[in-house]
């Protein structure tokens, strides 16, 4: 078994895997270095989730090897994957899973509770994301209470809260408007830039791929290329519009 690249954070070599007997990822292979955003773009049904799953630990590929921080993904046992999802990775979903009997900065505070995190430092965190994502105003309220929009921000808020070493967002940008995705993935990329998250974003959104370091492309479940992403100059100038 080969180890991957020093300075790789998040590397898959040959990840297989196939959904009911339908193939989602075939022979895939990726790294991602520390602090960067990836996106991994192509259309719908490519296998861009299930990349992500694999990555995350989510799922376990049916052949092939995910490392993090050069120690195996893809041989952890379901306890040491979920505890690896839960102290070092962060994900945002397509649609928004909030608890719905906590409040919103409860919501947003739940890592960090579920680490052992002092319940004080765990508020001010979540507030201080709350508010970054203009639903500081939801804080007290809970999920059946709020729009989809306010709820997926909760749901972005709660990922960053918790200061993940790696971010996985599949589609994160789905449920919100156009003027509220351009802010909100504003503030997701300026956050993971200036903590150094490493970001792993599926899109089939060009715009949205356009702010991410570089690009991989996946149709029909192979990799297809990669495109790099605009120096941060260009990147400012191709910055969504509102």
């Amino acid at each position: 078994m080969e180890a991957p690249p020093d300075n790789d954070v998040l590397w898959a070599r040959s990840l297989h895997y196939a959904h009911s007997g339908t193939p989602a990822l075939v022979g895939v292979s990726v790294g991602i270095r520390e602090g960067e955003i990836l996106a991994v773009t192509g259309p719908r049904g490519s296998g861009k989730t299930t990349l992500l799953r694999c990555l995350a630990g989510q799922l376990a590929p049916q052949s092939g090897e995910v490392w993090f921080n050069s120690a195996p993904v893809h041989t952890l046992g379901a306890i040491g994957r979920e505890r690896l999802r839960r102290d070092r990775f962060g994900w945002i979903d397509t649609k928004p899973q909030l608890v719905p009997e906590l409040t919103g900065w409860e919501n947003a505070a739940l890592p960090l509770l579920l680490r052992g995190t002092p319940h004080r430092a765990a508020r001010t965190a979540a507030m201080e994301w709350l508010e970054r994502l203009d639903v500081g105003d939801c804080a007290r309220k809970r999920p059946a209470g709020l729009l989809q929009a306010q709820r997926q921000r909760i749901a972005i808020a709660r990922a960053l809260a918790a200061k993940p070493s790696v971010l996985f967002a599949d589609e994160p940008s789905a449920p919100l408007h156009r003027a509220d995705r351009a802010h909100v993935l504003r503030t997701l990329t300026t956050a993971a830039r200036s903590h150094r998250i490493t970001v792993a974003l599926a899109t089939h959104d060009a715009e949205i791929a356009a702010l991410a370091d570089r690009t991989i492309t996946l149709v029909d479940g192979r990799r297809v290329g990669g495109i790099p992403a605009p120096d941060a100059e260009g990147r400012a100038e191709c910055s969504l519009s509102v």
